[in-house]
């Protein structure tokens, strides 16, 4: 599937559209370069699953908890990780084959230990299409028509 958007609010609101509709144990894959949106796209994500308080990146924890949503919401932010293995050091597995949803920007830096099963997001821009112009290609989970889809949002 593939939406474009054309706001900030609009990326936002197509995150929020997401989350309303994830499930327990969901593992959400985000890449995209710096500067693309992917925390606007999780600040939405986050409301969809009812989360009140400011979401930001945890750039410097790894993951941040969030609990008082309809599910329980981990957002990982693996850019600085050095290793895979740091990983393993705060329990990756526990929150990846847990009941929450986990949302994990940069996900491309830690491909060999994710599930298989996950649904990954792709947010791109294009300076010719605008400057607030994204691409978002969701692959995966419900998504996975076997067709492309382009949604002017």
């Amino acid at each position: 599937m593939i939406i474009e958007t054309f706001s900030e609010q609009e990326t936002r609101a197509f995150g929020e559209r997401l989350g309303v509709r994830a499930e327990p144990g969901s593992i959400y894959t985000l890449t995209g370069d710096l500067g693309v949106g992917k925390t606007v796209f999780t600040q939405g994500f986050a409301r969809g699953l009812g989360v009140e308080e400011p979401v930001n990146s945890p750039t410097f924890t790894i993951v941040q908890e969030y609990g008082e949503g309809r599910l329980p919401f981990y957002h990982f932010d693996v850019y600085r990780i050095g290793n895979v293995d740091e990983m393993d050091e705060i329990g990756c597995e526990d929150y990846f084959y847990g009941g929450g949803v986990c949302l994990i920007e940069w996900a491309n830096l830690i491909e060999e230990i994710l599930p298989k099963e996950r649904i990954a997001i792709t947010i791109e821009k294009d300076l010719n299409k605008g400057f607030d112009y994204r691409k978002i290609t969701v692959e995966g989970g419900w998504e996975q028509t076997g067709q492309e889809v382009r949604i002017k949002y």
